[in-house]
C-alpha cells in the first residue's frame, strides 16, 4: 500500500480536527490528558456526541450506520482523537460484539441490537474469561442447556470490565460437553437485568472498580439471542478477538502519551539540565519512538487489508502495542522519580488540594499500575506469541 497521505486524506484530517475542536467538551479533554478516572457519564456523553455526527462506529459498513471511511481515514481519526484527548469509545459494543452480529447475527438481531449500540442505549460487557479458563479460553465451564425456547445458563465469568454498568453481556457458553472443547461452545447475548445474574466487584491494585465477577444462576436466555449456530461459538469468538486485538494496539493513544512523556521529561532537571537532553534517557525515548513508528506502519498494512477479518497478524499488533504502552509508563515513572512514589486515589477523582505532586506526576503511579493489565487482557501476550509461532511462522 502507499503509506503517503493523499490530498483527500489531509483534507479529512482538517475536517476531523475542526470537529474535535468544536465538539470535544473541555472537562472531558482535561480528564483524559491528566490521566484522571472517567465515569460512566463521561463515556456515554462522548459516545452520543459522535453518534449524533454519525462517526461513532468508523469500522462498520455504511448500511448499518458506519461513515464509509477508508482504512487510512479511520487511522487518521483515531490519531486525531488521541491528539485531542477524547475519551475512548468503549470497544465491547461498537468494536467487539457488533462486528460479530453484522457477520453472523440474524436479521432480527441486527435490527434490534445495532441501532442500540450506535445510540449507546445498551452498555455491553464481555463474558469470556472464567476462573479456570482465562488464557485457555476454550476450557470454559459456564453451561447453557436448552429448555424449549430458552437456554438455562449457569456458571461464572471473571475480569468482566465495567459490568456494573452493563445492560447486555455477550457470553461464550458450553452447550455440548461430549465433543472437543472448542466444538461445544455457543455465543449468547444475555440481558444483564435478567433474574439470576449477580455482579460482584473486584477492586484492583490502583483501588479502581473496573472489573467484576459475574455469576449466572439458572438465567433464562431466549434462543433468539443465540448468534449463528449452536456449538459454533468458537469461530465467532476468534473473529471477535481479531477485532479486539487490532484495537488494543492503540497507536494514536501511545503517540499522545509519547508527547506527554517528552513534555514531562523536558521540565525535569538532572544536574541542572533537562532530563530529556540526558543522553541515556534521551536514547530510551528515541528508541521507543522508533518502535512506535514501526508499529504504526504495521497497523496501516493490516488496515489496508480491511476487506478481510483480522487474522493472526492481530496478535503481532497486540503484543507490540501493549509492550510500547507499558514502556511509556515505565519511562514516565522514571522521569518523575520520587514524585511518582505517592499513590493518591483522591487526585484521580478530581481532589487536588492535598496532592504533594504536580498535576503531571500525581496520577502516574496509578497509571503505571493500570497499564500492567494490557499485556494480559485480550489474550495474554504469551498466548499471542504461541499464535504467532504456529500460524505465522509455521513452527
Amino acid at each position: 500500500m502507499d503509506l503517503n497521505y493523499t490530498a483527500e486524506d489531509l483534507a479529512f484530517r482538517d475536517t476531523a480536527r475542526a470537529f474535535l475542536d468544536a465538539n470535544l467538551p473541555a472537562d472531558l479533554q482535561q480528564k483524559v490528558r491528566k490521566h484522571l478516572r472517567l465515569a460512566k457519564d463521561d463515556y456515554v456523553r462522548w459516545h452520543r456526541i459522535l453518534a449524533k455526527q454519525g462517526w461513532v462506529a468508523p469500522g462498520w459498513p455504511v448500511e448499518f450506520g458506519g461513515p464509509g471511511w477508508t482504512p487510512v481515514q479511520r487511522h487518521i481519526w483515531e490519531e486525531e482523537c488521541a491528539r485531542a484527548g477524547t475519551p475512548p469509545i468503549l470497544p465491547f459494543g461498537v468494536n467487539m460484539v457488533a462486528p460479530v452480529i453484522i457477520a453472523f447475527g440474524s436479521p432480527e438481531q441486527k435490527a434490534h441490537f445495532l441501532p442500540r449500540i450506535l445510540s449507546c442505549e445498551d452498555w455491553w460487557c464481555q463474558g469470556y474469561s472464567e476462573p479456570g479458563a482465562g488464557s485457555d479460553l476454550a476450557s470454559l465451564k459456564t453451561t447453557a442447556v436448552r429448555d424449549g425456547d430458552h437456554y438455562i445458563v449457569n456458571g461464572q465469568k471473571t475480569w468482566t470490565t465495567l459490568a456494573q454498568h452493563a445492560d447486555m453481556i455477550f457470553c461464550l457458553v458450553r452447550t455440548d460437553s461430549g465433543v472437543s472443547k472448542q466444538e461445544g461452545i455457543s455465543f449468547l447475548l444475555i440481558d444483564m437485568h435478567s433474574p439470576g445474574i449477580t455482579v460482584r466487584p473486584i477492586i484492583m491494585l490502583d483501588e479502581d472498580h473496573e472489573v467484576n465477577e459475574v455469576f449466572f444462576d439458572n438465567v433464562r436466555v431466549p434462543v433468539a439471542n443465540l448468534v449463528g449456530q449452536e456449538n459454533k461459538g468458537w469461530t465467532y469468538a476468534k473473529y471477535l478477538l481479531g477485532h479486539e486485538r487490532t484495537g488494543i494496539a492503540a497507536v494514536g493513544r501511545s503517540k499522545r502519551e509519547l508527547a506527554f512523556l517528552k513534555r514531562f521529561a523536558a521540565k525535569q532537571t538532572v544536574n541542572g539540565q533537562s532530563l530529556l537532553s540526558d543522553p541515556l534517557f534521551g536514547a530510551k525515548v528515541a528508541t521507543l519512538e522508533i518502535e512506535l513508528m514501526a508499529l504504526e506502519m504495521t497497523v496501516l498494512r493490516v488496515l489496508a487489508q480491511a476487506h478481510k477479518a483480522p487474522g493472526p497478524e492481530a496478535s503481532v499488533l497486540k503484543v507490540r502495542g501493549t509492550e510500547i504502552q507499558q514502556m511509556l509508563t515505565e519511562l514516565m515513572v522514571e522521569a518523575a522519580g520520587p514524585l511518582a512514589l505517592p499513590f493518591d486515589p483522591a487526585y484521580l477523582e478530581g481532589e487536588h488540594e492535598h496532592s504533594i505532586a504536580d498535576d503531571d506526576a500525581a496520577p502516574l503511579a496509578a497509571h503505571y499500575f493500570n497499564v500492567r493489565k494490557t499485556s494480559i487482557y485480550g489474550g495474554s501476550n504469551e498466548i499471542q506469541r504461541n499464535i504467532i509461532t504456529q500460524m505465522i511462522l509455521g513452527l
